[in-house]
């Protein structure tokens, strides 16, 4: 009885045994290294015939060895750039099989770029529609406009520092986001749920090339302690039904940042009589509130913004260890800042394009009243709609000294 019961064990254990090798799959699916291409980026423009022109910006994994930095003792480029013409991205990707000898491999994909004139003309929709569907792409990769060229010239020019060219437009969007505001990453993830969300458009970063760009596009420009041609940020795309209409820069994109609760550090200049700049201001500390108010049929937008930061240059003999100074700086501080967040909303209500997503929070607090509004929302309510700006900025530091030795001197 114990061997017929033993044996019955045995042709179970089998049985399961064979059953679950049908549940194996393996690795039927595997490519090897040598057949994949590693993207960095890839970029889109308008091509003729009403066809799109992709660029690739492909990683040479041999000449990136010894880590991401470059330098000028760099012999060979560390990324290929391919152009693949096609109807459309997913034609595009297709025929690249025409010219790459290795497979796409996406996940190290962290940047698309777009040509100013597609997103002007053609808009992002279908762009970006065709990279979410894809799912060896990635939704939090990072999108920013060829701004006064192409996204195949832009993804050509070499980087002196960084040795993937679409590292460095990243971690310059990344920097400048910490210390300064006035660009940040945009993914593509964002854009979508701006397009998607009512009451907010999208805004994107852009970059230009700078210099020489022929020599730009070589290894020349690697060799030299001044590079002949840079790649520079160059303002925020305001979009409006999936289309690029205009530009906010300078102080006007930071004063977006300000009114986006974006703001991580920057650096707020002002005069001191006829010294023009004379104080600098260093944020260390931010935070925007947004409220809203109904009179009659006028919208009010109140913005209330903290700020606490350090003073880093006095280039004037005054004594900023008086409390009555003191004041008088931080109103100053607060009047540069109100003026960069008014400029920069009245710019875009001129577009008439709510980049801020005011509309959301208005449908988020107040469900009715969007309702009633909602559909003339970026035609008429928002150019229209007042706005009230408060800043309480506050001095919490000067560094490591009090007066300015040209005050102590005096």
């Amino acid at each position: 009885m114990k061997k017929v019961t033993t044996m019955i064990r045995k042709v179970r254990l089998c049985f399961i045994l064979l059953l679950s090798v049908l549940f194996l799959t393996g690795c039927w699916d595997k490519k090897e290294l040598t057949d994949i291409a590693f993207v960095a980026a890839i970029g889109v423009d308008k091509a003729e015939d009403d066809k799109y022109l992709g660029t690739f910006q492909i990683i040479n994994p041999g000449n990136v060895a010894g880590g991401l930095q470059g330098g000028s003792g760099q012999e060979s480029s560390t990324v290929t750039v391919y152009e693949i013409t096609g109807n459309n991205m997913v034609d595009i990707s297709r025929r690249a099989a025409n010219e790459i000898s290795r497979v796409l491999f996406y996940s190290h994909a962290n940047l698309v770029v777009l040509g100013e004139e597609l997103v002007k003309e053609e808009g992002i929709d279908g762009i970006l529609d065709s990279l979410d569907r894809d799912d060896r792409f990635r939704d939090t990769s990072k999108v920013v406009i060829a701004r006064g060229g192409t996204a195949s010239e832009l993804m050509k020019i070499t980087t002196p520092i960084d040795k993937i060219p679409a590292n460095k437009v990243i971690k310059t969007l990344q920097f400048s986001e910490q210390q300064w505001g006035e660009q940040w990453p945009v993914r593509i993830r964002d854009i979508l749920n701006a397009t998607t969300s009512t009451g907010k458009e999208p805004i994107i970063p852009s970059f230009s090339v700078y210099g020489d760009r022929k020599v730009g596009k070589s290894m020349n420009n690697l060799h030299n302690t001044l590079p002949d041609a840079i790649v520079r940020t160059n303002g925020l795309g305001l979009i409006k039904n999936g289309k690029l209409i205009g530009w906010l820069e300078d102080e006007k994109a930071r004063g977006a940042a300000w009114s986006m609760n974006k703001i991580h550090s920057s650096n707020v200049a002002i005069d001191w009589e006829e010294t023009e700049e004379a104080i600098s201001f260093q944020v260390v500390r931010e935070k925007t509130k947004v409220e809203f108010a109904f009179d009659g049929g006028q919208i009010v937008a109140r913005l209330n913004i903290h700020t606490q930061g350090d003073l880093k240059e006095v280039n004037i003999p005054v004594n900023i260890e008086d409390r009555h100074i003191r004041n008088q700086i931080e109103k100053k501080v607060e009047g540069k800042i109100k003026s960069m967040i008014r400029s920069s909303i009245e710019e875009a209500q001129t577009y008439q394009t709510d980049i801020f997503g005011f509309g959301e929070k208005i449908y988020q607090s107040y469900p009715k009243k969007w309702r009633k509004i909602e559909k003339e929302w970026q035609n008429q309510y928002f150019p229209e709609m007042k706005v009230e700006v408060k800043v309480d900025a506050m001095i919490s530091g000067t560094g490591l000294r009090g007066n300015s030795y040209r005050y102590i001197e005096r």
